[in-house]
């Protein structure tokens, strides 16, 4: 008999029934551990589990995998700091909540400007991150083509211990 059992079903935000997932599984599909999931929530970059009885599993929504997903690679991607990466995900939940605000059509034009102020103060606070780390990126790779250059020129330079070329030549052409 298996032991693993079958995904669930759990309502989605529209009322309809959506496959549920267990950590182990989500830990699969997103290629992590389900330990860095579970931290992963404590420390807010994934939302924490909603009430459950004691002993029922947590259990996850595609969303959630997507959610994972993004996280993972954005981490991948910038090489940040968890702390950085949680910055850039606050910042990107929020203009995520404006754009709903913006969605609705009872905005009027001075709420609409505010809201677009703020999502620029949060568009501008990701690009800071980003650009911080794409400076970064451009040093290593500078003193990476520095280091290279050096290394050319090094084997381009005769060596001091081995005979010369002409040497070479003319004991050939004696011997």
């Amino acid at each position: 008999m298996s032991t693993q059992q079958a995904p669930s079903e759990v309502p989605a935000r529209d009322g309809e029934t959506q496959e549920s997932l267990r950590i182990g599984d989500v830990a699969r599909l997103a290629g992590t551990t389900p330990r860095t999931i579970r931290y992963y929530e404590e420390i807010g970059l994934l939302p924490q589990a909603p009430a459950r009885a004691a002993g029922q599993h947590r259990l996850y929504t595609h969303a959630e995998v997507d959610r994972l997903r993004e996280v993972m690679r954005l981490k991948h991607l910038l090489g940040v700091s968890l702390e950085e990466l949680k910055t850039l995900l606050t910042a990107e939940q929020a203009r995520a909540e404006v754009r709903e605000q913006l969605r609705r059509e009872d905005v009027d034009a001075e709420r609409e400007r505010e809201l677009l102020g703020e999502a620029l103060g949060h568009i501008e606070r990701q690009l800071d991150l980003v650009r911080h780390r794409a400076a970064e990126l451009a040093r290593l790779e500078q003193e990476l083509l520095e280091t290279r250059r050096r290394v050319r020129r090094r084997l381009r330079e005769p060596d001091e211990d081995a005979p010369a070329e002409s040497d070479i030549g003319a004991a050939a052409a004696s011997g």
